[in-house]
């Protein structure tokens, strides 16, 4: 138990540098630094070495890191995939909006698909990237801020004004989710409010920002739960729990497997993968390619390398609900601490088939963990995810998974911590 508890709080250590995508990907490349990795800047040319360590950075919100086999440059790839970006609310340009009272309030848009009423009542904050002025207009510089006060909330409607408040209410995100930020005298005093202060964070000034994408987080630490501390509860679990669980995995792994190890964190998993530094660009595809042209090898030896490679889809699952029994599959439905779950899906919106299925089991029985099933319930249509989407760049086996959780997509999620472990431990062994 020693061993999951030490886990488990490297993981809330993780959650609670990463409050946004930005600082997820910043916490991933800083360890990756530790562990003697070389970060490599895409516009330049790459000086691969069999047995070497390297990383690239996309947007600065995903990160892919590769440790180089020994071996030719058509062995293959074991690829672990990940997101970095979890649900949340997106800061509009101009967000300051002025109620009766001088009341101040933030113009925000949904970010994903948040379970948005246990938004409410919540001490939020701010975090992101914000873009300045430089000498080239093409190459603004970048920097990122976390305010780790909390700043805001958004205030809940009293009882009193909708007595049917339990009974079901239908948010509008226009409306109703809208953070509360300051008390102002004057309205003129909330223009540019935003801009201040975070000119102010970063020591610039407020002329230099030409823009930013900033988001909200609550600014609750992960903490453990239960009797003997078998949950960890958090933000963002899905999916940063499996960014973790693979960097750890990937930066504990010695020697040569006899294939390149890779790690994938995209970005923007959560609205559909479709931007640069998304599972459905090229940008994972061109990076491997990039390696082998690198090692000498061919447009050939790179396809042969891509039929050698296995990539394990890592993105959450939902773990029985003991109140919601009946809205789960009869016979695989998940429970917390029971391993890793391998997500199956009829109409192919997991990449998970047969065979790799049994290659995952097969890994997990090596590693001594259990692993468990999750199947829609067939009235209960489900969700892809990074697997099959990243497969229309690559025609790559590999299964989808992920550890159960509950309220997937909630502002606190819930986890096992010995899920955690186990996972830390299949991935191990995935890479030995």
């Amino acid at each position: 138990m020693q061993e999951v508890n030490i886990i488990a709080r490297d993981l809330m250590e993780f959650l609670d540098k990463s409050p946004v995508n930005f600082y997820a990907a910043r916490t991933v490349a800083s360890r990756l630094d530790l562990a003697g990795y070389t970060r490599l800047d895409p516009a330049q040319a790459w000086d691969i070495k069999p047995g070497g360590k390297y990383y690239v950075v996309k947007n600065d919100s995903a990160v892919f890191a590769v440790n180089v086999a020994d071996a030719a440059p058509s062995a293959g790839f074991r690829i672990i995939a990940a997101h970095s970006d979890s649900p949340t609310f997106r800061i509009k340009p101009h967000p300051e909006m002025v109620s009766d009272g001088g009341v101040v309030k933030l113009n925000v848009e949904v970010y994903g698909g948040p379970i948005m009423y246990t938004w409410f009542d919540r001490p939020l904050s701010i975090a992101g990237r914000v873009v300045l002025r430089s000498e080239d207009p093409l190459r603004p510089r970048v920097e990122l801020v976390k305010f780790d006060r909390p700043l805001l909330t958004i205030p809940h409607l009293a009882i009193h004004f909708n007595r049917q408040v339990n009974e079901g209410n239908r948010l509008s995100a226009q409306k109703d989710l809208l953070p509360v930020i300051a008390i102002v005298k004057e309205q003129a005093e909330a223009k540019g409010m935003l801009i201040r202060l975070v000119a102010e964070a970063l020591g610039c000034k407020v002329d230099d920002i030409l823009d930013f994408d900033l988001s909200l987080y609550d600014t609750t630490p992960a903490c453990l739960v239960g009797m003997n501390d078998e949950f960890v509860t958090s933000g963002r679990l899905d999916d940063l729990s499996m960014v973790h669980a693979a960097l750890t995995a990937l930066t504990e792994s010695d020697g040569d497997c006899g294939q390149t190890r890779v790690m994938a964190i995209f970005d923007n998993e959560e609205t559909g993968s479709g931007t640069k530094q998304g599972a459905a660009s090229p940008v994972l595809a061109n990076m491997l390619r990039r390696i082998v042209e690198s090692l000498g090898g061919s447009l050939e030896d790179f396809d042969r390398s891509i039929a050698n490679s296995f990539m394990v889809s890592a993105d959450n699952a939902h773990a029985f609900h003991p109140n919601y029994g009946e809205k789960y599959d009869p016979t695989n439905h998940p429970v917390p601490g029971g391993g890793p779950v391998i997500k199956i899906n009829a109409r192919c919106k997991y990449m998970t088939d047969a065979d790799s299925s049994g290659v995952f089991r097969a890994i997990c029985e090596r590693a001594g963990v259990p692993c468990q099933t999750f199947v829609n319930h067939s009235d209960v249509p489900g969700g892809s995810t990074l697997g099959n989407i990243l497969t229309s760049q690559m025609d790559l086996r590999g299964v989808d998974m992920g550890n159960a959780l509950w309220a997937m997509h909630s502002v606190r999620e819930t986890a096992s911590a010995l899920d955690q472990a186990y996972t830390v431990k299949a991935f191990k062994e995935f890479f030995k």
